[in-house]
């Protein structure tokens, strides 16, 4: 994986899982090949902005652009609500095997 990318790839990976949705229901979701949602999530391949905006709707989620100095407090913000729902938010990358 791209070091850039790491971040938003495991961020949709892991609402992925959260949803309960397997590679091929969320392609399914979306329109795409469970094959794209493999590479995706592996960062082989790059994403137009418009596929992943696309791509983290169907999993609830949306794509911001954020102030870098208000980085912080949008994390924060994400991080309380996370664990008022009892959300892990990061889990170390060996625990993030590979789906169907």
């Amino acid at each position: 994986m791209r070091h850039e990318t790491d971040d938003i790839i495991q961020t949709l990976r892991r609402a992925r899982r959260d949803k309960g949705l397997s590679q091929r229901k969320l392609s399914t979701r979306i329109g795409v090949p469970q094959s794209h949602i493999s590479k995706i999530e592996s960062g082989a391949t790059d994403l137009r902005l418009s596929s992943l905006v696309e791509h983290a709707r169907a999993l609830d989620h949306e794509v911001v652009v954020v102030p870098r100095r208000a980085l912080s407090a949008v994390k924060a913000i994400v991080a309380n609500s996370a664990l008022h729902k009892g959300i892990i938010l990061r889990r170390p990358a060996h625990q993030l095997d590979d789906d169907d």
